[in-house]
């Protein structure tokens, strides 16, 4: 078995929503503590790694926008954003194991030469039916599950479109980028695979003025929030630690 611990890029500057996700990352990827090294970048920016010694890289998302002017980007994401760029440059390289999440499939589309804007396909914080493609059919992370499956997302930018040479894994009807494949290792989300019903929460108090959502309906999306029944996104998680502590 891989003894190599899993890596964790956090980019938000909220304390207790970065401490839910990664409660939530260690919860759905069925990791211990020591197995889950996790590091807040969003100030600091990226700390020399090697990244031989982790099993894969998780990136979660945050209120930053890929796509938002150098102008309008504070001098933490920008040193994290050219930290991640760095990251990706090895990852894309070598097909190491990778799963973005949200931010994260920004970051990492954008590497790989897509348009990520908000010209198009934001979708509100909320749950959406994701579609699975023919391609994600046969992925292992979605082989066995449902066709259609229901999942948390809020974003205001949106890939518009595939990246050149990635394999589109699942769609959304707003949003036609919702999970994609580049090499066969490689892989990101537009939806959140670790994002549960008291997570949600979470960010709904913590975002209610980010321009996600109407804040005076902060209360009752939570109520129609958790009537939604969100299981599979976290499958998704489950498999890709599963496959990659195993290699």
């Amino acid at each position: 078995m891989n003894n190599k611990p899993f890596l964790l890029l956090q980019l938000r500057p909220e304390d207790a929503v970065s401490d839910n996700e990664y409660e939530a990352f260690l919860t759905y990827g069925r990791l211990g503590p020591r197995e889950l090294r996790r590091l807040r970048v969003e100030e600091g920016g990226v700390p020399p790694l090697d990244l031989t010694e982790y099993a894969g890289v998780l990136v979660g998302g945050g209120p930053y926008n890929v796509s938002d002017s150098e102008e309008k980007k504070s001098g933490g994401q920008l040193a994290a954003e050219r930290g991640l760029r760095a990251l990706l440059d090895t990852i894309v390289a070598h097909d190491m194991p990778y799963l973005g999440t949200c931010y994260g499939l920004g970051i990492l589309a954008e590497h790989e030469g897509a348009c990520v804007s908000k010209e198009r396909y934001g979708e509100p914080a909320g749950a959406v039916t994701i579609s699975i493609t023919d391609e994600g059919v046969r992925d292992p992370l979605l082989t066995g599950l449902p066709h259609s499956f229901r999942a948390f997302c809020g974003h205001k930018e949106a890939c518009q479109d595939t990246p050149p040479g990635a394999v589109l894994l699942a769609r959304s009807e707003a949003c036609p980028v919702q999970m994609i494949r580049i090499g066969r290792n490689v892989y990101a989300t537009q939806f959140h695979t670790e994002l549960d019903h008291s997570g949600i929460r979470v960010r709904i108090d913590a975002y209610k003025y980010a321009g996600y959502f109407p804040p005076e309906e902060a209360e009752s999306l939570k109520e129609r929030l958790l009537a939604e029944s969100v299981e599979f996104p976290m499958e998704i998680l489950r498999r890709f630690v599963e496959i990659y502590r195993e290699r």
